[in-house]
């Protein structure tokens, strides 16, 4: 397929490659703005959509935790002025393909619901920094609920390449409303499914849990993404143990490039409240300086 590259204005190409954007700050890894062909567009279930495009090796160079900023489509009769941003759920770099999975919930996500095989859809990334895996670490621990599941998929792949074991704890409303589940376990990672409608994704829990793989050896460190009480834990659990930790912060955005700090959020660093850029700066973090 021949790529379209979409140069953005002021964000002209200025770091190599076709398409590749840039700013007046120094990119971190080649970011691409282009016209991605929709290759599977499917429901997983009431709630979520996967989404599959065929976009550039840059594109799909997009390492775990990072983001796209995605140019909805229009749906009739709504006008979605932003770009939305779309944590990355997967990429192949062999087929040249990146995939979103996301809940239809506003202008934007119905005008990505109405994508069609076939289709073309303007695409902006790899964005941010994502997630780190020590090769030192044996054994991790992702919890995640709602999207953030999604954010954390790719993590299941990242882990077996690393040769690190994956325990998943996955939250959500209802068992049908869980998903990434096969795929964690496509990768050899143990799943651990609470939901409200049994009563048990309460924090406390959850907090059993975590404290009884802890004790079984099977915790290096904590990575996390989609609720900001069973974050809490993690933070009480990671102090208590001496254990790292990462968090995926969810955030609105508008540019995803750093230049609008539409997206500020505190960090608590070493005492001090700080600022930072979730799309810049993160959107993965150390999980003991995030906040609620």
């Amino acid at each position: 397929m021949s790529m379209q590259p979409l140069h953005q204005g002021s964000l002209a190409a200025t770091t190599g490659g076709a398409g590749a954007v840039g700013s007046c700050a120094s990119w971190k890894a080649s970011v691409v703005a282009e016209l991605a062909e929709v290759v599977s567009h499917e429901a997983v279930n009431g709630e979520y959509r996967h989404l599959v495009v065929r976009c550039s090796a840059e594109a799909a160079a997009a390492e775990p935790g990072q983001f796209f900023q995605l140019l909805c489509p229009q749906p009739v009769g709504e006008q979605p002025f932003l770009r939305r941003p779309m944590s990355l759920y997967g990429a192949d770099p062999e087929k040249r393909q990146v995939e979103f999975l996301y809940k239809v919930t506003g202008a934007g996500t119905r005008g990505l619901d109405t994508l069609r095989v076939g289709d073309r859809l303007d695409i902006m990334g790899p964005l941010g920094t994502g997630f780190t895996l020590d090769p030192s670490w044996r054994s991790i621990v992702a919890v995640g609920r709602g999207a953030g599941l999604a954010t954390l998929a790719p993590l299941a792949k990242a882990a077996k390449a690393n040769g690190t074991r994956v325990t998943a704890v996955f939250s959500a409303r209802r068992p049908d409303l869980l998903v990434s589940v096969d795929l964690f376990h496509s990768h050899g990672a143990d799943v651990v499914a609470v939901t409200d409608s049994e009563s048990t994704s309460g924090p406390a829990n959850v907090e059993r849990i975590l404290r009884r793989l802890i004790a079984d050896g099977a915790c290096d460190a904590f990575f996390t993404c989609g609720s900001s009480r069973l974050m809490r834990v993690q933070q009480r659990l990671a102090q208590e143990f001496g254990l790292p930790g990462q968090v995926a912060m969810e955030q609105q955005m508008a540019c995803g490039i750093g230049l609008c700090y539409c997206c500020v959020r505190d960090f608590n660093v070493n005492g001090e409240i700080v600022h930072r850029r979730v799309c810049w700066d993160g959107p993965v973090f150390d999980l003991m300086e995030a906040l609620p």
